[in-house]
């Protein structure tokens, strides 16, 4: 059985191996607009997938709507990320997929419900979120993602210019592209040693550590923790399976509820657990910032 290759990023919320999904551009460019009366940005289609959203992330932040016109709530955040893209001037782009037209590229993405926001940089997902967002909370969370994001990518440079990888942290990535995560963490871990605040080793630690854990439990983890919701390391399996299925709130909801049912060392141990899971995604997430307001209540 193929391992499942780890996402390389400080983001694990909402992670799909999009390289392998690869799809030829279409000649013409994409036409700019998601349809009448639906979201701004550049409509994703199979054909225009890795020019619009692989190939353009790594000159700049995008940031990926699934949306359908079914939902008004999918329309209104549209137009407002429309609004947003169009006042900061290309530092970013907006993207839209419509599930119901595009399905194939909704799986992709793994998008259960609408809308569902994606961030991309580097081809890879770095943050998301799902449903409705006021604008000033959208303000603060593209200001985040431009700033985790600022100088890391190629920008308005030349795209055919190689990037420049420091030769360790090409051999580790080799090694994620394998799928031999002994030898990548071993590499990542050096590099950590010898630079403790290099950001790509930091975030391939935690993630790795966290797959060759939650690759090795087992499939019916989750029913195991429902038919025993005291024992904590069924709690910790199911979580485990729970993340690397992106069903990230139940897996923090999960915990926090064992946190209000324990004490002494166990309530620690679920609170550690907890700790870790957050670290592997960008603080800025909807989804943590929640899990970490649900932890305070249920400790305090």
């Amino acid at each position: 059985m193929t391992r499942p290759r780890p996402p390389i990023g400080p983001a694990l919320a909402g992670a799909v191996d999009l390289s392998a999904l690869k799809q030829r551009p279409a000649p013409e460019a994409a036409a700019s607009g998601a349809g009448a009366g639906g979201p701004g940005g550049v409509e994703i289609t199979e054909a225009n997938l890795e020019a619009e959203v692989l190939v353009r992330s790594s000159q700049m932040p995008v940031v990926v709507l699934l949306w359908s016109p079914r939902s008004d709530s999918s329309v209104a955040l549209g137009q407002t990320l429309a609004e947003l893209a169009n006042a900061d001037a290309g530092t970013w782009s907006l993207a839209a997929v419509n599930v119901d037209t595009t399905p194939r590229v909704a799986q992709m993405f793994g998008v259960q419900a609408v809308p569902t926001v994606v961030a991309l940089a580097g081809g890879q997902p770095v943050s998301s979120f799902q449903g409705p967002q006021p604008a000033d909370q959208l303000r603060r969370w593209i200001d985040s993602l431009l700033d985790a994001t600022v100088g890391k990518l190629a920008g308005s440079g030349d795209p055919d210019q190689p990037e420049q990888v420091d030769p360790e942290v090409a051999q580790a990535r080799a090694y994620l592209e394998e799928g031999d995560f002994d030898a990548a963490l071993n590499a990542y871990q050096a590099i950590l040693d010898a630079q403790p605040d290099h950001t790509e080793a930091k975030g391939a630690v935690r993630q790795i550590v966290f797959l060759q854990r939650a690759t090795t439990q087992r499939p019916d983890a989750v029913d195991l923790a429902d038919a025993a919701p005291d024992d904590v390391d069924a709690a910790f399996a199911a979580a485990d399976v729970e993340i690397l299925q992106q069903h990230v709130e139940p897996a923090f909801d999960r915990l926090i509820a064992l946190v209000k049912r324990t004490a002494g060392d166990d309530r620690t141990r679920v609170r550690t657990r907890l700790i870790e899971l957050f670290d592997l995604f960008d603080p800025a997430d909807p989804e943590v910032i929640a899990g970490r307001r649900k932890l305070a209540n249920a400790l305090y």
